[in-house]
């Protein structure tokens, strides 16, 4: 989209803005995913991820500065190097990536995230793999990450299969998403992407997620994880099919 938005893009802005922070909120991760389904439609995929990743960013800094006590960087260093080497990948493949090649490659990553979330398949924990692994896991989020500004969820799948407690997948995961999400606006910015309509879309958009992000912490404690939960998937895989039925 180059021109001026119409107040029902605006509208569809910044709700799905506000609806992404409060999951973000709730469930710690999933801001881009919430996001891009909607903001495909609105925006081009250059202004898609650069706002995923600068609004996630701002979301998950705030956990991030909660957990820092906790935080491992023996454990998290391998999946910063490798974002760090896939980051730039992905922002290549970006600028020449065809609007509707990208939005059918999140809709199906979206579709087969969801149903796998859903049917919590019976998989043996990844907990012997070592470094390595999670380094190249590292690498694939940073290329996802520079591509579409969903770096956050491969670490996310990957902290759970590593079979790591609940306490320290959010420790490792949501410091790799903020991570990835600098490192994409520095090549952003560095390749001539971002430029002024980004700042203006970020400033658009501030109110609803510092809104949502305060509504989606408070609603931490207080509502069915197990239920929200379905109910935030079942939406998500939605708008992955939607994705691929309009766009494949």
């Amino acid at each position: 989209m180059s021109g001026e938005m119409t107040a029902v893009e605006i509208a569809l802005f910044a709700g799905t803005s506000f609806a992404a922070a409060v999951v973000a909120g709730v469930a710690g991760f999933a801001f881009g995913l919430v996001a891009a389904g909607v903001w495909l439609h609105v925006l081009t995929p250059l202004q898609t991820t650069a706002m995923i990743v600068a609004l996630g960013m701002l979301v998950q800094g705030q956990a991030v500065w909660k957990l820092r006590h906790a935080l491992d960087w023996r454990r998290l260093r391998p999946f910063l190097i490798g974002g760090a080497l896939g980051v730039p990948v992905g922002v290549e493949l970006l600028r020449w990536a065809a609007p509707a090649q990208v939005r059918v490659a999140v809709g199906a990553f979206l579709t087969v995230y969801c149903l796998y979330a859903l049917a919590r398949p019976a998989l043996k924990p990844a907990a012997g793999a070592g470094p390595a692994a999670d380094g190249g896991i590292g690498v694939l989020s940073g290329a996802l990450g520079g591509l579409t500004g969903l770096g956050g969820i491969l670490p996310t799948i990957w902290c759970g299969l590593r079979g790591w407690p609940k306490d320290a997948q959010r420790a490792v995961f949501q410091p790799v998403a903020v991570a990835i999400h600098a490192m994409t606006i520095a090549w952003l910015g560095g390749a001539g992407v971002l430029d002024v309509r980004s700042v203006q879309l970020f400033a658009m958009a501030l109110p609803a997620v510092i809104l949502g992000t305060w509504l989606g912490l408070r609603l931490y404690g207080l509502l069915d994880e197990t239920g929200f939960r379905r109910v935030v998937l079942m939406l998500l895989l939605v708008s992955g099919v939607v994705l691929l039925v309009v766009n494949g």
